[in-house]
């Protein structure tokens, strides 16, 4: 008598590690931060003043540290250059490799040409750095039309970023959790969320509270909105609508962490959502918890969508280890944030008296 066994279980280490987290969070944020610096700094509104330059803060700081943790992910120099020596127009991930540059060239001319008068004042006091920021303003006169100018290479810059770290997961069919059309929507809007929290993160540590209204009334909007996307696509999802969205909850199955997650998404978005609508003078918690939803989307799309099966029913869970790649990693990422932002916040002010 013969006897067929079928093997459907393999497992499988996750291709994108936490380093593709730490990527695709701190570039939206970046490019979120960017669009709130537009109303203080290009369209000179006198109440997004002090706030835009926070959020151009924030922008740099993000955007200057998320290359690291993406190049950090391809592993070695080699395979990012491989972008430019053989592109494959047919791919979101090589066309990001020319987006990406066109965002950041944008950023950093836009950020000189907003802050070369203040460093033009920092060059005329005694200063061992007097010669430097004499050097750094070229002239220093400000400029508007340049600005805008910048601002609008920034933000085609920025859209196509928001685009294509959207398709590029969108895209993979094998994954359901990730080949739906709410994907690219959710991580913008989470984006937003995440550059509004670090914007006042930054209000709060510079010691400005006079924002915090203002930047809770939108985060009150992007919490209702990622609350509006999830729904819709647990909605579709479960009435077979969304045939990948059937295919991740019939993975998903009855399993306990997963509703355990799933509730921790839901239930911190909503206390993100009452803490903003409730404490409108409070920075901090709204913040923090605006931070933790844009990344913890993120890590449950990109980790605990690897770790749902191909085939069978063996999920493949992921461990956090003391390695490089995963928590000190993260860790690590944490730390050149902060060292970007204390270089930054010790070279220029940023308070709301500080000329931009």
């Amino acid at each position: 008598m013969n006897t067929t066994v079928e093997v459907l279980g393999f497992a499988r280490e996750p291709a994108w590690l936490p380093w593709a987290v730490q990527y695709f969070f701190l570039i939206g944020i970046s490019t979120a931060a960017f669009f709130l610096s537009l109303p203080g700094l290009v369209w000179r509104h006198p109440d997004w003043r002090g706030i835009s330059r926070r959020a151009l803060l924030a922008a740099l700081v993000c955007g200057l540290t998320a290359p690291v943790a993406l190049l950090a992910d391809l592993h070695q120099p080699g395979r990012f250059l491989n972008f430019y020596l053989h592109p494959n127009l047919g791919s979101w991930m090589a066309w990001g490799s020319f987006f990406i540059p066109l965002y950041l060239l944008g950023l950093i001319g836009y950020a000189w040409l907003c802050l070369r008068p203040q460093m033009a004042d920092l060059a005329k006091r005694p200063s061992p750095l007097a010669g430097l920021y004499r050097k750094l303003a070229y002239g220093g006169h400000d400029n508007p039309s340049a600005i805008k100018a910048a601002a609008l290479v920034a933000t085609l810059g920025a859209f196509l970023v928001l685009l294509y770290t959207g398709m590029e997961v969108m895209v993979v069919q094998a994954r359901p959790l990730w080949n739906t059309a709410f994907l690219p929507v959710i991580f913008a809007v989470t984006a937003m969320t995440g550059g509004i929290g670090m914007t006042a993160l930054f209000e709060a540590l510079s010691g400005s509270r006079q924002s915090a209204p203002l930047l809770n009334r939108w985060l009150v909007r992007g919490s209702w909105l990622t609350l509006v996307l999830l729904t819709l696509w647990l909605a579709f999802g479960l009435t077979g609508s969304s045939p990948t969205g059937a295919d991740t909850l019939a993975a998903m199955g009855g399993s306990f962490g997963w509703q355990m997650t799933g509730g921790w998404l839901f239930g911190s978005t909503m206390l993100t959502l009452w803490l903003a609508r409730n404490e409108r003078n409070s920075l901090i918690m709204p913040a923090l918890l605006a931070l933790h939803g844009a990344w913890l989307i993120r890590w449950i799309v990109f980790i605990g969508g690897q770790s749902l099966p191909k085939m069978g029913s063996a999920s493949h869970p992921y461990i956090l280890t003391l390695t490089p790649d995963s928590l000190l990693g993260i860790v690590g990422m944490a730390g050149l944030c902060i060292t970007l932002y204390i270089i930054l916040t010790s070279l220029i002010p940023w308070d709301d008296q500080a000329n931009a």
